[in-house]
This record gives C-alpha cells, sequence and structure tokens, in this order.
C-alpha cells in the first residue's frame, strides 16, 4: 500500500470508458438473456450493434449505467462487512458519536494527504451537528506510522483521542519524540497508553483495518466510506459534503 493522492485525468476518462463498455455489454447481455438463448450469432452481433448505436446518440444515459455499475460493484465490496466497517473501535470517533450519518475514513498518520484532511474534516463536522466520522487506523507507510496508531487508540480508551488525533497531525511526521510530545499535549496518562498500546485488543484492530481495506480496494490513504460509496484519494472537502448530503437523504 501507498499514500494515495488524487486520481489524474487521464485514468479517470480510461475508467469511464472501460465502465461505458462494460454498460453496452451488460445491456446486451440483459437482453440476450431474457431471451433464454433463443437468439441466432447474427441476431446477437445486431442487437449489440443496436445498443452500441443507441449509447452512442444517448450519452446522456452514460452517467447513470456508470453508477448504477459502481454501485453493484460497491455492494460486493461492502457485503457483509458495511456494518462492522463503520463501527468504531471504542472512542475512535469525531463529531457526533451518535450522528445519524456515518463518514469512515481510513488513515495513516504518516500521510501528507491526511493531514491535509484534518481542516476539511473539521469543517465538515462544524456544517453537520449529525455527522459521525469513524476513524480506522491504518499504518501502511513506516513503522513509526504503526506506533502513532497504537498511541492513538490507547489515547480512545482514555477519551482523548479527538485531541491526540489533532495534535499528531499538527505536530507532524510520526516518530518517537513526536508521538510522545502528541501524547503530552492530547492529555494522555502515559503509562497507562503505553499499556494499553501492548494490549492484542489493539493490534487486532489495527489487522482488521488492514483487513476491511483490502476487501474494499484501498490500497492507500486517506480512504473513506460514506453511505455506499467507497472514495480513494484526497478528494477535497467539497466531494466529501456531496456524498454526506445523498447519504443523509436514506
Amino acid at each position: 500500500m501507498t499514500e494515495t493522492s488524487p486520481r489524474p485525468l487521464s485514468r479517470t476518462i480510461l475508467l469511464g470508458g472501460a465502465v461505458a463498455i462494460a454498460a453496452i455489454g451488460a445491456l446486451g447481455g440483459w437482453w440476450l438473456e431474457s431471451s433464454r438463448g433463443k437468439v441466432s450469432a447474427n441476431d446477437k452481433a445486431a442487437i449489440e450493434k443496436v445498443v452500441h448505436d443507441y449509447l452512442l446518440e444517448h450519452p446522456e444515459i452514460l452517467p447513470e449505467a456508470i453508477e448504477r455499475l459502481r454501485a453493484k460493484e460497491t455492494e460486493k465490496q461492502l457485503a457483509g462487512i458495511a456494518g462492522p466497517v463503520k463501527t468504531p473501535f471504542p472512542g475512535a470517533v469525531l463529531g457526533n458519536p451518535q450522528g445519524k450519518v456515518t463518514l469512515v475514513e481510513f488513515s495513516d498518520y504518516a500521510c501528507t494527504y491526511c493531514r491535509q484532511s484534518v481542516a476539511e474534516v473539521e469543517a465538515l463536522i462544524a456544517r453537520n451537528p449529525e455527522l459521525k466520522v469513524v476513524i480506522r487506523e491504518l499504518p501502511i507507510l513506516s513503522p513509526a506510522s504503526a506506533d502513532a496508531a497504537r498511541m492513538a487508540l490507547a489515547a480512545a480508551e482514555q477519551g482523548r483521542y479527538a485531541q491526540f488525533h489533532a495534535a499528531m497531525y499538527a505536530i507532524g511526521r510520526p516518530d518517537a519524540a513526536s508521538i510522545e510530545a502528541a501524547a503530552r499535549q492530547a492529555g494522555l496518562d502515559l503509562p497507562r497508553a503505553r499499556k494499553v498500546m501492548a494490549d492484542p485488543r489493539i493490534a487486532a484492530e489495527i489487522e482488521r483495518n488492514h483487513g476491511f481495506a483490502r476487501q474494499l480496494g484501498f490500497d492507500g490513504t486517506p480512504s473513506w466510506v460514506i453511505g455506499t460509496r467507497l472514495i480513494p484519494g484526497a478528494v477535497g472537502q467539497d466531494v466529501l459534503a456531496k456524498a454526506i448530503a445523498e447519504a443523509g437523504k436514506f
């Protein structure tokens, strides 16, 4: 896994083209399946051409087709873990712990883009009193990332997660000195925190988050889950705000 940056436009265009082709195939395949195999090879080619030509003449339906295909793929990825992935490690929550809309962020304290996202998440929380932000610690960039993640979960055990989260990102990249400085700034009982860091539950939580990331296809940080949407990368506050608004409708 690597630190995720915004996707280049060319990749997005290629993805859209691939999905459009899939849409053509899906529409043609659906018709053929509905005919229960009574279509000849010539008829099959003719049907696919009709679908192809229709999509070229009516490209406005492609966004809807792409959205439906993406939703189906997301549904498969979230199958069986939608509830668990939105259920935080006790205390590892920002915003309203009882909020009706949940935004999940997979983050790494050594990730530059995660650090840049802190202010955006804070702004989203300020705008949305019903927003619950579940942070899933995903240390992937360095051994110090894992140490910072363990300290963050130890902070959660003391009810000081938000304070450590903010302090760690504000101080800079994690190392032994910066992690301790953030812990002190967050007001942690350090002997208690170090004991909790060694608890098998902490290692199990981090491994669990790696498992979630693998199933969801996330290969970097930050990555987000909101409603039925999976959003990789530092996409910016506006994209997240739109997804939150859409999720709040259900």
